[in-house]
């Protein structure tokens, strides 16, 4: 495959388009051109920024790292100036992960970048990791082993072609390993073995599972280790790739040299120096554990992974359905009854969405998603279902969604029946509290008109609202024929007006 270039669906449509990878060690950016069927790269920016370094045991950003990480958002955001909301995605890893839900950061973050920032789950990391590796492989029915090692974690995912079977991440990076084994700056044989060690334990739970998926081709991703790839070539001990043996050597070459500032390795950068000898651990914990031989680098990783994830979205569907539906198939949740709730859902919020600035595109897939499977915890228990619906939602490893998509989905969830929950909605990011309050009410109000699961029609009820105050108007005589949901709609406008909302019906 030519450099830089990315088949995609085919298409007649063109646009640009960007990816930021808001990483432990280094943020990347990358633009691209979508034009008939091919992503072609533009421009790729990249600064060390090691935002690791700056995480504080209350997990917040130290004041120095945090204006650096700053700075480089705002070199970032002028290339950015200009781009739709929809043509740029930006997403945060093991750092932002781990950051505390009060802390400020990712708010000044997307100020400085001037668009939102998705903070993802390991597991999806690896996901979008492995898609982007994918892309730059030759395609093939092999199973393939695909490593990432990042600033504080690392991803090892097996696939075939384009599907990830098994995912994992692990709490372990370059970044990470080097300030807790290498942090006075000193490279001992002692301190090496410690830091492998201390791999081996995280790769442990895993290793056996990996292994016996009996995986053909390994292939590794991100700059740790394209980096150890240059100097094991450079210094004339792999021809391609890196081989064990060629691992063993560095290990020995950096032993040898004591110091992470006597560090003189061909090919090895002045900012890459600092945070080196983890990464070699890491990876050395990684080929022990697993039996590696020899590993294939890719230039390829979590970026690319993103421009393929934006183009599945608009041209291929998005993996967020998918996920949904396998919700459904696992849960064993009525799909029918689900499918209505969301057609009356969505005729709801089509009456809604300019009253009540309800015009972002994610709102209505969010509405239809949580009406698809507003029912999951029912197989946990039938006693406040709702609640183990959201704990599920929350905790489960949901492919194609960010963290926030989920606490977003469990929240209407949770939200569906019963008492309304004001607090659940008060914990979620203020930028979308009010939102997905208001779609809670549309959601409630879908379900609780199809709370006697009949088959059979309803009617299409005129929703306005002034505010706070809704106002729901049924054809003439429907109510009087359905007492049972004028009793519902009584005991609802009761909730409603606890959480300070009016609604009147008739």
């Amino acid at each position: 495959m030519p450099e830089d270039v990315v088949q995609a669906a085919d298409t007649a449509s063109t646009r640009t388009v960007a990816a930021v990878d808001l990483g432990s060690n280094s943020f990347h950016m990358v633009v691209a051109r979508i034009d008939d069927g091919h992503v072609q790269i533009t421009d790729r920016l990249k600064e060390m920024v090691r935002l690791g370094e700056g995480l504080t045991e209350d997990h917040s950003i130290t004041p120095e790292v945090a204006e650096r990480a700053l700075a480089c958002l705002e070199r970032f955001g002028q290339r950015l100036r200009g781009f739709a909301p929809e043509d740029v995605r930006a997403v945060g890893t093991n750092t932002l992960r781990q950051l505390d839900p009060g802390a400020d950061f990712i708010q000044r973050a997307e100020s400085a970048l001037g668009h939102s920032i998705d903070v993802i789950a390991g597991r999806e990391e690896a996901r979008l990791i492995y898609l982007g590796v994918a892309y730059g492989l030759a395609s093939s029915g092999e199973r393939r082993l695909v490593v990432d090692i990042g600033g504080g974690s690392t991803e090892m995912i097996v696939g075939r072609a384009f599907s990830p079977r098994l995912r994992e991440s692990l709490h372990m990076g370059c970044v990470s390993m080097t300030r807790r084994h290498f942090a006075d700056g000193r490279i001992t044989a002692k301190a090496m073995q410690r830091a492998e060690l201390t791999g081996a334990l995280e790769v442990r739970p895993v290793r056996e599972l990996f292994r016996r998926t009996c995986w053909e081709r390994a292939v590794g991703s991100s700059g740790t280790i394209r980096a150890i790839a240059t100097v094991v070539q450079a210094e004339g001990w792999c021809e391609d790739g890196i081989s064990a043996e060629s691992l063993m050597r560095l290990r020995e070459a950096l032993i040898d040299a004591g110091k992470i500032s006597a560090l003189d390795l061909k090919g090895l950068s002045e900012e890459r120096r600092p945070v080196f000898a983890g990464g070699v651990a890491v990876l050395r914990s990684v080929f022990d554990s697993l039996g590696i031989a020899h590993m294939q680098v890719s230039d390829y990783a979590l970026r690319e992974g993103v421009l393929y994830e934006m183009m599945g979205r608009h041209q291929q569907g998005d993996v967020r359905d998918r996920t949904v539906a396998t919700l459904c198939r696992q849960f064993h949740v009525d799909q029918e009854h689900g499918r209505r709730v969301e057609a009356t859902a969505l005729s709801l919020y089509r009456q809604l969405v300019k009253p009540w600035s309800l015009d972002d595109l994610d709102y209505p897939r969010m509405l239809a998603w949580a009406a698809r499977v507003h029912e999951i915890g029912v197989m946990v228990a039938h006693s406040q279902y709702q609640k183990h619906g959201a704990y599920l939602l929350r905790n489960a490893d949901l492919p194609g969604f960010t963290r926030q998509e989920q606490t977003m989905l469990a929240a209407l969830v949770f939200g569906h029946r019963r008492k309304f929950p004001v607090q659940e909605f008060a914990a979620l990011p203020q930028t979308v509290q009010l939102a997905v309050r208001r779609l809670c009410v549309i959601l409630r109000l879908a379900v609780l008109l199809h709370r006697g699961r009949s088959v059979d029609s309803k009617p299409n009820p005129v929703l306005q609202v002034e505010g706070e105050n809704l106002t729901l108007s049924f054809p003439d005589d429907w109510l009087a024929g359905h007492p049972l949901t004028q009793l519902e709609l009584e005991q609802e406008a009761e909730r409603l007006a606890a959480a300070g909302m009016v609604l009147r019906f008739g």
